[in-house]
Parts: C-alpha cells; sequence; structure tokens
C-alpha cells in the first residue's frame, strides 16, 4: 500500500509526502484511543525485541479487528553503526522502508542537530563579540552534539582565532539522542510551545552567577525554523499495513526514552488503540514514560506489556540460570503494579532456539503472582501476537485505574531522587559527588516542581552493570546534574554512564553495505 492510501484511509487532511512510502502530517489533539505501553525486563546488549513486538501486537490487533496505531521512536545512527543496529523491527514484524527509516528518514535527526549546534555557535560567537551578557566561560550549561557513537568528543578544547581573542575552553559533544533539543521537540504540544521552550533554555550562567537563557541570545525564533517540519509526525506503515507514526528518538538510558507527545495523541486520536514503546527497561523508559510523558500530558496506560526473553532472563544469573531473570521480572510487575497502579501481561518474545520447559517455568512463576505470560513470537510469524493481543484487548476493556507516580513533584531535588531510586531500583540511599551537591543547590529554586530524569546502566536495575538479578544493598551514586528548563525536567547523573557512547571494538558499520 503506498502511504497516500494509507493517508486517504485514516482521512488525514494536512500532510506532506517524502517520495512514495513516507509522510508528515499534522498533529492531532483529541485522543479517544486506549493506550498500551510496552516495555521491558533489564536487557541484554542487544536489546530483546521490544519494537517488534510493539508491532506484532499492533498487526495482531488489527487482524483481530481492532482500530490499532503505532507510536515509536526514531532511529539513531548511534546504535545502526554500532551494536543494537536499527530500530524498525524484524523478521514479519517491521515497519517500512526500514532502510530509509534507519538512516536519514525524513531528516529531523539532522534538524535537531542543527538546530542544537546553532545555539551553541551563537553561545560562542557572543563571548567573541565582547560579551555584553558577561557569560562566564567557565560556566556554560549547553554543548554540542551529533547523531553518531563518538567517545573521541566526550572531552575537547575548542579556540577562538587566538591572534585577535586568545579565547580557549572546554568543551564536550553529547550525542542527538541524548540532546534538550530532542527531548524539547518530543515534549512540545504545538509550535508555539516549542518556541517557548527553545527561548527558556538555560545555556550558561554569567560571571555574576545570573541564569543566561537561549532568548538572551534571541536563538529561539531561528532554532524554531529549523524544526518546523521535524515537529510534524512521521507516518510509515508495518509489512501489515497498520499505520505507524514514527516521531523523536531520545534514548532512554541518557534521556526520557519516549517518542514525541505529538505522535502519541496522534495516534490516540486516529485509533481506538495506540501501541507505543519506551526505550530499555521499566526502570528507565518505562519509568520516564510515566513520571515526565504521562503526567505532564494527561495520558493514562490501560496496560503494560513487559517484554522478556530467555536470553535476558539467563543474564541476570552468574551461572545462566533462570532465577536472576525471573527476581528480575518480578520487580518490574512489582513497580508497575503496586507503584504506577498499572495492569500488566508479561509477553516472551520466543525464539526458535528456546527450550520449551524454561518458557514453562515462566509462566509457572507468573500464574504464581496472578499475571499471565504469553508466548508470542512476531519475528517469525506474520500474526504472532494473536494470543498476547486478545489479553491485551480484554484487559483494556476494564475500567483504567488512575495512575500513581513514584514521587511527588513538589518534593526537593533530593527527595525525588531518593523516592525513584529507593521505589522503583530497590536502592538503599543515594550518595552525591561534590560537583552534584554543588549543583543542586544551585538549581533547587530554579528547577522547582520539575520531574527528574535519571541517566544510568540499562543492564541493572541500579547504576552498576555488574549488579545483575534484583540487587540489594546497595546505593546510586549521583554524579552530575543538569537542569533542563526548556524540556522542564532535571537530568540527574548516575554511576559512569556516559551522554556520549563510544562504539565496540567491531561495529555494525563493518558489514553494512549497499
Amino acid at each position: 500500500m503506498k502511504i497516500i492510501s494509507l493517508i486517504k484511509k485514516l482521512k488525514i487532511k494536512n500532510y506532506q509526502l517524502y517520495g512514495e512510502d513516507m509522510a508528515k502530517i499534522d498533529g492531532l489533539d483529541s485522543p479517544k484511543g486506549k493506550l498500551i505501553l510496552v516495555t521491558a525486563i533489564n536487557p541484554t546488549k542487544f536489546g530483546e525485541g521490544k519494537t517488534t513486538m510493539s508491532i506484532g501486537l499492533a498487526d495482531s490487533m488489527n487482524k483481530l479487528g481492532k482500530n490499532t496505531i503505532l507510536a515509536l521512536r526514531e532511529p539513531s545512527l548511534g546504535p545502526v553503526f554500532g551494536v543494537k543496529g536499527g530500530a524498525t523491527g524484524g523478521g514479519k514484524s517491521q515497519i517500512i522502508p526500514s532502510e530509509e527509516i534507519n538512516m536519514h528518514f525524513t531528516g529531523d535527526f539532522h534538524a535537531i542537530t542543527s538546530a542544537n549546534n546553532l545555539l551553541c555557535a551563537l553561545i560562542d560567537n557572543h563571548i567573541y563579540q565582547g560579551n555584553s551578557l558577561n557569560i562566564d566561560d567557565k560556566n556554560i550549561l549547553f554543548h554540542r552534539c551529533m547523531d553518531m557513537n563518538d567517545r573521541a568528543l566526550r572531552e575537547i578544547t575548542i579556540s577562538q582565532e587566538k591572534l585577535s581573542r586568545n579565547v580557549e575552553r572546554k568543551e564536550n559533544f553529547i550525542i542527538t539522542a541524548a540532546s534538550e533539543i530532542m527531548a524539547i521537540l518530543c515534549l512540545s504540544q504545538n509550535l508555539q510551545d516549542l518556541k517557548n521552550r527553545l527561548a527558556n533554555i538555560l545555556v550558561a550562567f554569567s560571571k555574576k552567577g545570573e541564569p543566561i537563557y537561549a532568548k538572551d541570545l534571541k536563538a529561539e525564533n531561528a532554532m524554531a525554523l529549523l524544526l518546523k517540519n521535524p515537529i510534524k509526525p512521521n507516518l510509515v506503515q508495518t509489512l501489515c499495513h497498520t499505520p505507524a507514526l514514527v516521531h523523536g528518538g531520545p534514548f532512554a538510558n541518557i534521556a526520557h526514552g519516549c517518542n514525541s507527545c505529538i505522535a502519541t495523541k496522534t495516534a490516540l486520536s486516529l485509533g481506538d488503540y495506540c501501541i507505543t514503546e519506551a526505550g530499555f527497561g521499566g526502570d528507565l523508559g518505562g519509568e520516564k514514560f510515566i513520571d515526565l510523558k504521562c503526567r505532564l500530558n494527561n495520558l493514562n496506560p490501560n496496560v503494560v506489556v513487559i517484554v522478556v526473553t530467555l536470553r535476558a532472563l539467563k543474564t541476570h544469573s552468574q551461572e545462566g540460570s533462570l532465577s536472576g531473570g525471573l527476581d528480575n521480572m518480578l520487580k518490574h510487575i512489582e513497580n508497575f503494579k503496586n507503584i504506577f497502579n498499572k495492569e500488566v501481561v508479561i509477553a516472551i518474545n520466543k525464539f526458535s532456539d528456546d527450550n520449551l520447559k524454561e518458557i514453562e517455568k515462566i509462566q509457572t512463576f507468573c500464574n504464581k503472582i496472578k499475571v499471565k505470560a504469553i508466548v508470542a513470537s512476531p519475528y517469525l510469524n506474520k500474526y504472532g501476537c494473536t494470543e498476547l493481543a486478545k489479553e491485551v484487548i480484554s484487559l483494556c476493556e476494564k475500567e483504567n485505574s488512575p495512575l500513581k507516580y513514584a514521587y511527588d513533584l513538589n518534593n526537593t531535588i533530593k527527595e525525588k531522587i531518593l523516592s525513584l531510586s529507593q521505589k522503583i531500583y530497590g536502592a538503599r540511599g543515594i550518595t552525591y559527588s561534590p560537583e552534584a551537591e554543588e549543583k543542586i543547590k544551585k538549581f533547587e529554586i530554579l528547577g522547582k516542581g520539575l520531574p527528574i530524569v535519571v541517566a544510568k546502566t540499562q543492564y541493572s536495575l541500579s547504576d552498576d552493570d555488574m549488579l545483575i538479578g534484583r540487587p540489594t544493598n546497595f546505593d546510586i551514586h549521583v554524579r552530575d546534574i543538569e537542569l533542563k528548563l526548556g524540556g522542564k525536567f532535571i537530568v540527574v547523573i548516575a554511576g559512569k554512564i556516559s551522554l556520549m557512547p563510544g562504539l565496540p571494538k567491531h561495529p555494525n558499520s563493518e558489514t553494512m553495505t549497499i
């Protein structure tokens, strides 16, 4: 089916074609459908198939006669050329055209990168041209970005034409998926909201300690120009012609990990069901989906689907058994049921060589805690999520319970971090670096009432990827704090996580060709 046929079927009036298979559409804000979140346990480095499961579930629900639309994130070139590869599903459950989506797509990532780096250029140009705002070049908070894993850019030195100004300062790049501009695009309600958020980006402090914003550099209008098309959701489809809105791409381990609010609300406006995915495990993307995205947009998921694989479960035990993984899965179930107050179903993503007796152990474990665990094979079978779809539909027919959160927005920064860490991760307490302590004091008033986004490893409930399973008696080590006033949240950087990933020894790029 050509994309124009899908547009006519959905009765979309305002659109812009990008060839025969992709389009941008105007966002809608009249959500009427039911919302289904797909998340996972703490994954392996290869991922556990959340996107494939989301696509397969949507296809199966449509096959059962339910008007279902997908809302997914856009792929980043970092993991495409790194370890994980693309983010368009696989096997029988894919969104297409996968090669275009995985590469340049409709240019959203490039535009976000350009808007980010335009602001950086304006900051340094202002300093070069006389620095009338009295920017403290040792207290610049906004950094350059690039959509690639490149550890060489984590710490660099930049200079300003030494013969005339002799200005030199430290700088660092982050990956585009972790940039505040990405978050702003994904959290904005419309173009005016986007512009307001861009204006309020906290870029630096003056030498007198006064905050300096992007609007002080008159940057917001030019940045909004670069983002006027990227703010519109992208429409593509699955192999089974299920509509898919693929828009925004923040990582969940170093950012908030959810597709754009505009895309989710548009999907809920066009369909009776919206299936959306949050990145990595329930402790990262899943938590941020609820505590940040749902809270700020009055959204309330009807059902949470937690994806597991035998491979991932076994990585949570030193001896390679299921025990540690089942403990890890149980924690995620408890978080969504007991803390967030949501209905949960386990989706066992079955691989062709999986041991059936081990799958039965997962189901027996889940039966004891009164949660269904359903085998699904979206990669292998065109409608491999049919049984899962029936259970999701059944749970959606129940009265939707009120959503609860892991922390109170009115609490202090430290109270929010402690509450989240103890409830969601199972941590004992928190330790802070001197730098984090100093920034918390500085940001407490400016960041009052804002939610937090924790950047930490995706491989553990803790901030140490070596603590597998369901660790106990551990502390979360807060290394740094960043205030995102444009995005309207606070970033808490924990453990050894980096906002600019590196490539592995043998990246995927080595085996890619036309």
